[in-house]
Formats: C-alpha cells, sequence, structure tokens
C-alpha cells in the first residue's frame, strides 16, 4: 500500500493520505512514502486511489481500529458516518446516548449544549475536510494533460475520467453535509494549491451555487443510472442528491426551490430504482446483494476492515449484552449507548392490528422503558434495532464468509440515498407548491410506503398534509442521518412548538435559541485560519 504526504492545514492536523491496493483489505498498514507522481504514474495507481476516496468516506484509517488518517485523531471515533450520525440523529428526538464522554459531546449533542470545543463536530468538521482533500488530489491528478504524459490512453484514461467525476460528486456530497451543519465553510477545490493554504470562508449560498453546478457539470460525465459497479456513484446519486440539495434550497439560500426537487426526484424515481419488498432487509449484511432500492451506500466489510464506527457503531451502540448480541451478528458486541426518546416509537401506531413493520424497538432480553428519565441510563428509553450484521435468511456468513471477523465488526452497508426518501422527497415538494407534479402522484408514492410497511393497504390514507409526510419519514428513514434536516427545514428543530425528553437539557423538553440551527465552527479551525468567522451565537 502506498501513501501520498497531503498537507491542508485544518486545525494544525497534517493529513495522511494513504492510497490503498485495488482490494477490499483496507485494514493494512503503509510500507512506503512516495509522491504523488508515483502514486499516479501509472493507471493501477489511479485504481488505487480512487479506492481511496471512497473508504475515506468510509473508514478511519487505513488500519482499522488501530489508527486514523487524520493523525491525532481517535480512530473510533473520527471516521464520517459517526460523527454524521451523532449530529443528524443524536441532536433530535431520535436517539439519545447513555455515554457521558465529555470528549466526544455524546450527551452534548443530545442537550443541546454543544459548543466550539466539542469534540464530535471537530472530528466531523475535519473528517469532511479530509475527503475533499482526497478527491482533490484525484482530480487534480486527473488532467487530461498529465493522464496523456504518463502514457495512459484508450479506455483507461476514459475510465480515470469516469473516476474523477465520481470524485467530484463524493466533494460536492461533502460540501452540502458542511453546509448543512455549519452553514458558512472553508472552500478549497483542486486549483487551490497544496501544502499550508488558509482557505477562505463562503456563505452557505455560495457553497449551494457550487454543489449545484458541480452536480449539473457531472451529470452527463457520469457512468449512466444503476450501471456503476455497487458502492460507486452514478447519474442516479448524482439527482439524489440534486433532489436533497433543491427540498432544503429555502434553508440554505432562503428561495424555494420545491419545482426543481420534483424534477431531479422524478429523474430518480423513473431510473428503474424499486422499493425492497421488505423493509428489514435494507439494514441486513447483505443489503449489498439483490437491492433494487439503493442509489449508492457507504461499504463496510466486518471481516477485512474492522472500524468502531460506520455501521458497527450503530449495531453495537443500541444494544447491550443482555440483549443477545450474537443474534444481531455481534458475539462479543453490545456498548449500551445508543436508544430512542419516547416520540420515536410514537410516530408508530396500530391499524386495525395491522403492525408497520418499520416499527423496531425492543427484543427479547431488553428491559427497558420507553422513557427517558436518566441521561446516562441506557435502558430508560426503547432500544432501536433496526441495524443487524445478520444476513436476510438470519445467517451469520456470506457465501462461506462471516460478516464479523472480530464478534464486534460488522458487514452492514449505510444507505446513503435510496428510493423511499426520493418518493418522500417528490411528495413534499408538491405540497409546498412545486410544479411538475400531481397530488395524485404523491398520494400514490406515499401509500407505496406504508403498503409496504403493512403488508396491505391498511395503512393507506386519501389525502396527505405537510405534516403527514413529516411523520412518514420519521418512520422510514429514521437513524438514517436525516431528521436534524428534516426538523429545520420545518421550523421545528430549536422552536419550543415541538419538543422531546431532554431537548434544551431540561427532562420534558424546551426551546432553544434559533443559531442552535447551525454547528459552530470547531474552536481549531478558527484558531488556524484567520480567514474563518464563527456562527452567530457560539
Amino acid at each position: 500500500m502506498k501513501k501520498q504526504i497531503l498537507i491542508y492545514l485544518t486545525g494544525a492536523v497534517l493529513i495522511v493520505l494513504g492510497f490503498t491496493s485495488c482490494t477490499k483489505d483496507l485494514n493494512r498498514l503503509p510500507t512506503n512514502d512516495v509522491t504523488a507522481n508515483q502514486v499516479f504514474s501509472t493507471y493501477t495507481g489511479y485504481q488505487s486511489a480512487a479506492i481511496k476516496m471512497y473508504a475515506a468516506s468510509a473508514l478511519s484509517g487505513n488500519s482499522g481500529n488501530g489508527s486514523s488518517d487524520m493523525q491525532g485523531f481517535d480512530p473510533g471515533s473520527s471516521d464520517f458516518i459517526r460523527g454524521y450520525w451523532n449530529a443528524q440523529v443524536l441532536s433530535t428526538d431520535e436517539a439519545i446516548c447513555a455515554w457521558n464522554d465529555e470528549n466526544v459531546g455524546t450527551t452534548e449533542m443530545h442537550t443541546f449544549n454543544w459548543s466550539a470545543q466539542t469534540g464530535d463536530l471537530t472530528n466531523l468538521y475535519n473528517r469532511c475536510y479530509y475527503v475533499i482533500a482526497v478527491c482533490n488530489e484525484f482530480i487534480r491528478q486527473s488532467d487530461p494533460t498529465l493522464v496523456s504524459s504518463r502514457g495512459i490512453s484508450g479506455t483507461q484514461a476514459a475510465d480515470i475520467a469516469n473516476y474523477a467525476a465520481e470524485a467530484r460528486f463524493i466533494r460536492a456530497y461533502q460540501y452540502w453535509v458542511l453546509m448543512d451543519l455549519f452553514g458558512n465553510v472553508a472552500y478549497i477545490t483542486e486549483k487551490d494549491p497544496v501544502g499550508s493554504f488558509l482557505p477562505p470562508q463562503k456563505s452557505s449560498q455560495f457553497i449551494f451555487s457550487y454543489v449545484e453546478s458541480e452536480l449539473k457539470a457531472i451529470d452527463g460525465l457520469l457512468k449512466p443510472v444503476k450501471t456503476a459497479p455497487y458502492g460507486r456513484a452514478d447519474q442516479g446519486a448524482d439527482w439524489a442528491l440534486l433532489a436533497r440539495l433543491y427540498l432544503n434550497a429555502k434553508t440554505y439560500t432562503g428561495t424555494d426551490r420545491s419545482t426543481d426537487a420534483i424534477t431531479y426526484s422524478s429523474k430518480v424515481i423513473g431510473g428503474g430504482y424499486s422499493l425492497m419488498p421488505k423493509y428489514q432487509n435494507l439494514f441486513l449484511a447483505d443489503n449489498n446483494l439483490n437491492n433494487p432500492e439503493q442509489i449508492w451506500s457507504l461499504e463496510y466489510d466486518g471481516t477485512k476492515s474492522q472500524i468502531y464506527g460506520g455501521t458497527t457503531y450503530l449495531v453495537n451502540s443500541a444494544i447491550n449484552g443482555n440483549m443477545g448480541p450474537a443474534s444481531f451478528g455481534v458475539a462479543t458486541g453490545g456498548w449500551g449507548g445508543n436508544r430512542s426518546t419516547p416520540n420515536l416509537p410514537g410516530l408508530f401506531a396500530d391499524i386495525s392490528g395491522n403492525t408497520d413493520s418499520r416499527a423496531m424497538f425492543t427484543w427479547p432480553g431488553a428491559s427497558t422503558s420507553n422513557e427517558n428519565n436518566s441521561l446516562t441510563t441506557f435502558t430508560d428509553g426503547l432500544p432501536v434495532v433496526k441495524f443487524k450484521n445478520i444476513t436476510s435468511t438470519g445467517a451469520t456468513t456470506i457465501n462461506g464468509v462471516p460478516t464479523s471477523a472480530d464478534g464486534t465488526s460488522v458487514s452492514t452497508d449505510f444507505p446513503v440515498f435510496r428510493l423511499a426518501e426520493q418518493y418522500l422527497i417528490y411528495a413534499e415538494a408538491v405540497l409546498r407548491g412545486g410544479t411538475g407534479g400531481s397530488q395524485a402522484q404523491a398520494l400514490t408514492y406515499f401509500n407505496a410506503l406504508r403498503e409496504r410497511a403493512y403488508g396491505n393497504t391498511k395503512g393507506d390514507v386519501v389525502s396527505i398534509s405537510l405534516q403527514d409526510i413529516l411523520d412518514e419519514r420519521g418512520r422510514e428513514l429514521y437513524w438514517e442521518c436525516t431528521r436534524r434536516t428534516d426538523l429545520i427545514r420545518y421550523g421545528l428543530f430549536t422552536s419550543g412548538a415541538y419538543t422531546w425528553a431532554w431537548k434544551g437539557n431540561v427532562l420534558s423538553g424546551q426551546g432553544v435559541d434559533s443559531h442552535y440551527n447551525l454547528f459552530p465552527i470547531p474552536a481549531t479551525i478558527l484558531s488556524s485560519d484567520p480567514n474563518m468567522t464563527q456562527n452567530p451565537g457560539y
């Protein structure tokens, strides 16, 4: 495995970029240091670098639990999904964590006591920029003139151009995440110098326009919808992100873009995807196989790429040792951390004796109540057992390979975009006044999700409101990193009109100041980059 040093000054952190070989074994130590010209001197080198730009979003480092590819950061909590999930889910009515780790901030994230020193936010901010740095370097090295000068041509050069488009997609996704979480953020592209460069801070309106323009520019450069190898971004992922971007445009820019949200969600819906027949199978260890609903996932492998973040975190933090971890595919796991607030299971109700199959909140052996009287007691609150490390047949092996090599790591992939969300984007955008869709079609998509959930048409409704869609998003997409963004779009994240246990650091919940709609720029960033200004209220 090769590595290249890239220096991007974010909190005086030296970022080490380790390029992996063309194997799914992302768990090996680097053996030599080489320059960018050496890494990208061959077609194989470009392939290895392309793997890294995907792995940078999923793993914490090249040596799994043993190190982080961001020097000075805890590998257990510096991966993207763990940090993003804590920001998007722990800050809402979807989850509360029993761990009071002040260095990370798990309790702070639920009580709205976070600050510019909160470790979760610092880790996530730096991880996003690490991924951007990886993508910037790939794009920089993929200039057609450079590729040609290295003797690469024909189909191999075409492949590299396609990888470069994928790098631009991943970078755009990371910038969307940063804009959504932090608002006005640092801006750096492949055109900026490598080294101790202090990037300028750009407004959320600027980042919105940049992400929009990038996604539109690469539309024809990515592989056609549903033709990319699993785990790689194609046109479907591009359209899905555009639909999500436009649905939230008013939050970012003050301008409603519901019509555009309808346009791009419709493109995804018409792209050949279909709902997975059984909802639970979307979140199991073989969800990479025969999954017609998945648009883009982050991949995990409990045998070759162990990590304490990602879906390993989602599975293990949601159960404890009394819940039979082996039945979840993590025989030596079960950390007893995250559970629901009463609001989440409260979204689900039986209809004429028919249970919504998406409600997965208890397990034999779990001793819990539905209340969160204690912040730090795992059994105060229902466990969420949506993600598991078993297959759709209940097995803990796939083609003879264990889903976990150590009894804790997980092979379940994380769904970044799937068709069900696009149905709900379409429906909400129609109700918000967007053109190009119809209320009748919106209702059809809405009821399609309920028919899968109930197994029949008894859950169907004859009309829907914006509140119905928010509630349905809560049932369909819980623990998939959408809730904070949804509540902000509806004006409910900081408002006292909607509360949950320990919102505002009181048991009954209370409204908080609106400046909490954005997270603070980490203190380490402010101290190292004079171009950066803190968000108001912090």
